[in-house]
């Protein structure tokens, strides 16, 4: 099993002048369920090398034991250090690919042709494709063969409105990863703010939250495990 997760490269959190980034959360907790599984897991960004991570993501309140064990192990440090450039890499030679979240791809990866041709031809070789948090929102100008949008009628999640506003960023981000699933044609559901949430529809596999991280990604391991 070989899974290709991608990361943001945006590190600015709007206007605020704060940082933003990846959420270490929903790297840590996918990257061990896979490679607790044996799998090899390679990590791409936008702009390569190490990609930004969102400093609210490792204070206290949010760190698990799997974020503690990710900044501990020297092997997944090295890997986050030396990420591929997105641009450089497709489906060819992996069995699915993740996308952890976190503000950032909102403002990068949801507009990337790179990242836009990734999930179009992943989804169209047959290979799965889970999406977490605000990642789901990367799926807005990605479209199915017939040029309708790649959401359109398919069950979806992601980071909610309500989850949004509890954060205090409904007038900072770019757009609502609820609203905008549902502009697409999204079939959105939601659990209870926070709560763990995962949808599978086919190939495309979507978490609500940070708390779903995991959940997706075995989902995804379960998958691949019953081809």
């Amino acid at each position: 099993m070989k899974i290709l997760m991608v990361l943001t490269s945006h590190d600015r959190l709007g206007d605020t002048g704060r940082k933003t980034g990846f959420w270490l959360e929903e790297l840590a907790a996918p990257y061990y369920v896979f490679k607790d599984a044996g799998a090899e897991v390679v990590l791409a960004s936008p702009k390569g090398g190490r990609p930004p991570l969102d400093p609210k993501s490792s204070e206290p309140d949010f760190q698990t034991d799997l974020t503690r064990r990710f900044e501990a192990d020297p092997e997944a440090d090295a890997a986050l250090s030396n990420t591929g450039r997105l641009d450089g890499v497709a489906h060819a030679g992996f069995d699915a690919v993740f996308y952890p979240g976190g503000h950032g791809p909102l403002w990068d990866l949801a507009e990337d042709p790179a990242s836009i041709r990734l999930l179009e031809t992943t989804l169209g070789a047959g290979k799965p494709v889970a999406l977490v948090c605000h990642a789901p929102g990367v799926l807005r100008h990605a479209k199915a063969p017939d040029g309708t949008p790649l959401v359109a009628g398919k069950a979806v999640t992601g980071f909610t409105n309500t989850e949004e506003e509890a954060v205090g960023l409904t007038a900072v981000v770019p757009f609502l990863v609820e609203d905008e699933l549902k502009r697409k044609g999204g079939l959105f559901s939601k659990a209870g703010d926070w709560q763990p949430y995962v949808v599978g529809d086919g190939l495309l596999i979507t978490g609500q939250n940070p708390a779903s991280s995991g959940p997706a990604a075995e989902r995804l391991k379960a998958y691949l495990d019953d081809r």
